[in-house]
């Protein structure tokens, strides 16, 4: 084998995000709660950056907000790179060069926020014996919880296994449900793996994933299975304590249990009606959904990023962001006259300088944030008129690329303007990505989302008669009188 070294030219065009701007699209991305969250972090470590005056002058904060919507508009722009390839993109580029000129590179250091930097920036103020307000911030924030599939897949990843029982696992694991049992049946599970897994093989993985999850009874089948396996699973950690009676009762008696026929079970077993209840009192120590004890069940608070109202004089619905509820921010005056001060030495003119850039940028990023999330709900109440109007059976298909078309922004821009922002409608609170479900055609030409169709279907549903449920054939039937035609598998 032979190995040369040598040189080589090659020209590219690349593109390269800066750190500022990442931030600025994560600003965009988040909802309500977590700016709220965000801007509290940043003044609580930025010195610079303050709550407006409520009573302060109304003809400055308007002029002032005059100025940053001018800003806003001239860079709003600036986030995504036009991908259009019959326009020179040049202009973009040029805005890139300047975003990064205006906020400096002391702050765009590919190290800001990493953990070099962080760390960079918390040995600095512990020299001077001051703690980084942000980090205890940041540690005292909760951190966003995993999915059930998540952690099971990662459990799974630790177990020693062949390849092929490995891929079975991680199939099989898909089919766990928030309960953490496996309730599709064996066909099924056939029909859907890939034809090289065999049914041996999953069975092989079934029983790996029931020894293996924690807690015990994950991947059970029914009930039974299910406490049948966190009683082995308690009889290999303890093998002393007495558990038989218990085996017993859920492996031939879980419907008396279930139904309180304790007397039944004695003249079935032969066991005392005090064995019966001790063996009862060891169950309740089992858990029946395992799966829960994965997950936080607690209902999530959805604040509205937007009300949605209906205006009789214009008849048409308008939107207005709650935005208002988040604290008005401005620089401290004191700082920035201190930066024109030549008196005062170049260390603390620097940090000064670079705690004034962060606030303004993080001021500039709300106000974008608002613009283009305001823009973005226009277009959606203009396109989705009938909705407001008739209900979700009206809903009709909305691609983003239509709405980054209209705004002249990129499709990418779009889908984190309305990731987890919601919107008070007077039809409730809805996730304002429902607006832009895909769809089909009816037979009479009109285009449908599939949130329409499945609103039709749930009113068939509702109007059948109940002790004579409707097939799927049925059903398939019913939607192509309306004009619907789907697959009796769709």
């Amino acid at each position: 084998m032979r190995f040369d070294a040598g040189q080589h030219l090659r020209m590219d065009q690349r593109m390269k995000l800066a750190p500022r701007m990442i931030q600025s699209m994560e600003i965009l991305q988040m909802p309500h709660l977590a700016l709220e969250e965000r801007i509290e972090q940043e003044l609580a470590s930025n010195p610079t950056l303050e709550l407006r005056d409520p009573g302060e002058d109304r003809q400055t904060v308007e002029a002032e907000q005059k100025q940053v919507d001018r800003d806003t508009k001239d860079r709003e722009r600036e986030l995504v790179v036009s991908d259009d390839a019959q326009r020179n993109n040049a202009d973009d580029f040029e805005r890139l060069s300047n975003l990064s000129e205006e906020y400096g590179e002391s702050w765009d250091a590919n190290t800001y926020e990493t953990g070099e930097g962080l760390a960079s920036r918390s040995r600095n103020r512990n020299t001077d014996g001051e703690r980084d307000r942000k980090l205890d911030a940041l540690a005292n924030t909760a951190a966003p919880s995993l999915s059930l599939y998540d952690q099971l897949i990662a459990q799974w990843h630790l177990v020693e296994t062949d390849q092929k029982t490995a891929r079975s696992g991680e199939f099989l694991i898909a089919y766990i449900d928030a309960d953490g049992y496996l309730r599709v049946d064996e066909q099924t599970l056939l029909d859907q793996a890939p034809p090289d897994i065999t049914c041996e093989d999953l069975q092989a993985a079934l029983e790996l994933l029931q020894r293996s999850l924690e807690p015990p009874g994950l991947a059970a089948r029914n009930l039974r299975e299910c406490l049948l396996l966190q009683i082995d699973a308690r009889k290999r950690l303890n093998p002393k304590i007495d558990l038989e009676s218990a085996r017993k009762l859920v492996s031939n008696h879980l419907g008396e249990i279930e139904a309180n026929r304790l007397p039944k079970i004695v003249d079935a077993t032969g066991l005392s009606i005090d064995q019966i209840k001790n063996a009862v009192h060891d169950l309740r120590q089992f858990q029946p959904h395992p799966g829960r004890l994965l997950t936080d069940d607690s209902p999530r608070t959805i604040n509205p990023d937007a009300i949605v109202e209906y205006d009789d004089e214009l008849d048409q619905y308008i939107a207005r962001l709650t935005s208002g509820r988040l604290p008005a921010l401005q620089i401290n005056r004191s700082y920035e006259r201190m930066l024109k001060e030549k008196r005062v030495d170049k260390k603390a003119r620097d940090f000064i300088n670079n705690n004034v850039r962060s606030a303004r940028w993080l001021i500039d990023a709300i106000q974008q944030r608002t613009s283009t999330l305001l823009r973005v709900i226009q277009v959606v109440l203009e396109a989705q008129r009938e909705y407001f109007d008739q209900g979700p059976a009206a809903l009709r298909p909305l691609p983003m690329t239509t709405v980054a078309d209209q705004l002249g922004i990129h499709v990418a821009t779009v889908s984190r303007a309305v990731n987890e922002k919601y919107l008070q409608t007077p039809r409730g609170i809805v996730a304002l990505r429902m607006f832009f479900s895909g769809g089909t055609e009816t037979d009479s030409g009109d285009a449908m989302s599939w949130t329409a169709i499945q609103a039709k279907l749930q009113q068939i549903i509702d109007e059948e008669d109940q002790s004579k449920p409707l097939s799927d054939d049925q059903l398939v039937v019913k939607l192509k009188e309306q004009g619907i035609e789907i697959a009796r598998r769709t």
